[in-house]
This record gives C-alpha cells, structure tokens and sequence, in this order.
C-alpha cells in the first residue's frame, strides 16, 4: 500500500474517534459492536490492511495496522478489541491454500471472519478433509463475520492425534449462540460458535507446524513479506495493540477528568496541583509509551528482515513474545495507577476510566498474554536449550 493510503486509512480512523468514544456505553449495553461502528470502519478501509493485494487488500505494514487498533481502542476498548480480532484474519486467511482463498473472497472482497482458536473441538481425517465437532467459546464479533477461523486437533482412524490446525468454515456451517455476559469487553459479542459434524476439505485446513515454520500454502500465491512473518509474533501482538490502546484511553481521560477535579478530602485542592497525582500521570504515560515503543520496534524489525529476504531469526521471534506480554503488563499497570487515583466518582457507570479498567483487565486474560509461558520460552532460548511451542 503507498504511503499516501496509508496515512488515508489512519486520518478515517482519526475522524471516526469521536463517534466510537460516544457509542462506547451504547456498545457495552448492547454486548456487540453497533453495525453502524463496523460500517465505518469498513469504509476507512481499516479491515483491508491486511488483505492480500490480489483481492482488494492493502497488505500494508503491520505496525500501521497496530497502530490503527490502538487508536480505535483508546476510543472504545471493546471496538478495538473486535477490530483488531477480524482485522488479523485476512493475514491469517492469506496464509492457507489458494483455493481457499478464492472461496472467502471471490464474491465478496469486504467478507469478515472470525476466530475461536483454542482446542475446543475435535477433528477425524477423512476422506479428501476432516469432519469436525465441537463448541468454540470467545468467537470475539462473530456476529459481524461469515466465515470463522476454529482450532482443533486432528485425529486419525484409531482416535491417534497426528496434527493440530485452524479449520476455516463458512456461516452455513456453524451457528453462533448468545452466551456473552460479562464484566470486561461487553461489547464484543464474543459468543459461542458451535460446529455439528461438518466436512471441511483439506484446503481449508491449515496446519500448525507449517504455520511455525513460516511455511504456508498462501505464500505461492501471497509472497509479499507480509506473509513471512510468524503467526506466533502477529496474533499475539493482535492481543497487545488494542490493550495499550485502552491504557492510552483511559490516560486521556485520566488527565481530562483531573484538570477540573476538587478533592473533598483534602480541603478543597485541585488535583492537577497535587504532586503525588503528577507521578502517577508521568509513571502512567512512561508505562504505555515502552509498551508501544517495545511492541513497533521488534514487528518493524521483523517486518525489515522479510522485506530484505533474510531468515527471521529465533532470538527476535522470542524477543517479540517476550516484550508483548510485557507490553500487556505495562498497559494493565499504567491503567491500574490511574485508576487507584481517579476518585470515588470514577466508579460510576458510564464513565471511560472504569470501562477502560474492565475492558483492558479482561483482555489481559486472553491466552496470548501468559506472561510465565513467554518468559519462560526466552529463557530457555536465552540457555541455548530448544524450544517447543508453536505460539512463538
């Protein structure tokens, strides 16, 4: 995508912010994203970034598509979230065989997808595919979608695992029921997808093994440097983006509300003049900035060595992982000290810093931000010991 499109897309997105910072209570009431939100985004041409030029896509450089999201999340942390969710699949899509390709997009190039990747289901070998069962929880804007993306191990006639793989399946195929009630995230309508003995052929069925290897069916078709980078460093970071977002969020509305706070407790103080409030404003704003400055630095190397055609090395893969859910950690601890200082009348339904505090706390316990599988994972690599785990 030319630079000119890129900063396009940004600048839609920018003028979108405040119609999704006042439809973000709306949006929790409702526990999904306002059509009208998705429609708008749609036509900033947020959800092509991703997509492969072939069909309408941009195939843009990720850090613009992280950055996207963390502007939408700082808005609305539940528009962010869903938006950085079906905006990855298309990068994900791009990666399976070509005639899947052809089957998500030749009709329609703004077809949405969504996800359920944990092994809730099961898959036998068949004939010319698999046959697949099971129920997918936190299938994040399923409603928004018509084909989901689901993970599942895959067994053989004697019931052996021999595989594990992201199944894609078209609308017709599953159905999705209402079960999202929570306390984070309420707007995401992060329902359950439930698939009752489907066939699907085997070029919609992408292996693990050959999505840690970098080695996918897409890239004959999709050899852009966009398609070489590791599922392991792009959905994770998917993950981050949108939590810093809503740590940047609730920063900004932190500051806002401080400026004309009066402080009953302390006799009538204003707190943009008590400097314990000051700290915690700077020790915040230090948090979320080496999140993101963190997060950017190693997906732009990453995103420089595939460019220049170069093996991407393990050490940086594991870097990635390592800073992104230390990015999460970050942003979950900046959110934490604004909120320790926003007051009693922050806890009021309705106001930004509260939802910020749910929403990004419920993101935070998202499998991609297990901050003991990550650091663990480096400092095997760090010993020079092998390390065996697909998520890297």
């Amino acid at each position: 995508m030319s630079e000119q499109g890129t900063h396009a897309v940004i600048a839609g997105i920018g003028e979108l912010l405040p119609v999704l910072r006042e439809r973000a209570q709306e949006t929790e009431d409702a526990r999904r994203i306002p059509d009208a939100s998705i429609k708008a985004l749609q036509e900033t041409g947020f959800f092509k970034l991703l997509q492969p030029k072939p069909y309408g896509g941009y195939e843009a450089d990720p850090v613009t598509f992280y950055t996207a999201v963390k502007l939408i999340a700082s808005a609305c942390g539940s528009t962010g979230w869903v938006a950085s969710i079906l905006g990855v699949h298309p990068w994900h899509v791009a990666l399976f065989d070509a005639e899947a390709q052809r089957e998500v997009w030749s009709e329609d190039l703004d077809t949405r997808i969504s996800s359920s990747y944990a092994p809730m289901g099961k898959a036998t070998i068949a004939e010319g595919g698999y046959r697949l069962s099971g129920r997918w929880s936190f299938s994040s804007g399923c409603d928004h979608a018509t084909w989901v993306l689901l993970g599942a191990p895959a067994f053989d006639a004697d019931g052996t695992p021999v595989d594990f793989c992201t199944y894609l399946l078209p609308i017709a195929d599953y159905t999705i029921e209402d079960v999202w009630d929570t306390v984070g995230l309420r707007g995401t309508g992060s329902n359950d997808v439930i698939v009752d003995d489907v066939f699907v052929p085997s070029h919609r069925a992408l292996s693990f093994v050959a999505t840690s290897k970098c080695k996918t069916p897409g890239q004959e078709v999709n050899p852009g440097p966009l398609y070489r980078l590791p599922y392991g460093s792009v959905h994770p970071s998917t993950i981050t983006a949108p939590i810093i977002g809503m740590a940047q969020g609730a920063y900004d509305a932190h500051v806002e509300y401080q400026r004309e706070r009066v402080r009953a407790s302390y006799l009538g103080e204003q707190s943009k003049e008590d400097p314990f409030a000051k700290v915690r404003i700077a020790e915040a704003a230090s948090e979320i900035d080496a999140a993101w400055l963190q997060l950017t630095h190693n997906i732009d190397e990453l995103y420089r060595i595939a460019c220049e055609g170069g093996k991407l090395p393990f050490a940086t893969r594991l870097r990635v992982r390592r800073d992104q859910v230390r990015g999460t950690e970050r942003a979950i601890a900046a959110i934490d000290r604004l909120f320790e200082n926003s007051g009693g009348r922050a806890l009021r339904s309705g106001t930004p810093i509260q939802r910020f505090w749910r929403d990004a706390h419920a993101g935070r316990v998202h499998a991609a931000n297990d901050p003991e599988r990550a650091y663990t994972m480096f400092g095997t690599g760090a010993f020079g010991l092998p390390v065996e785990n697909a998520m890297v």
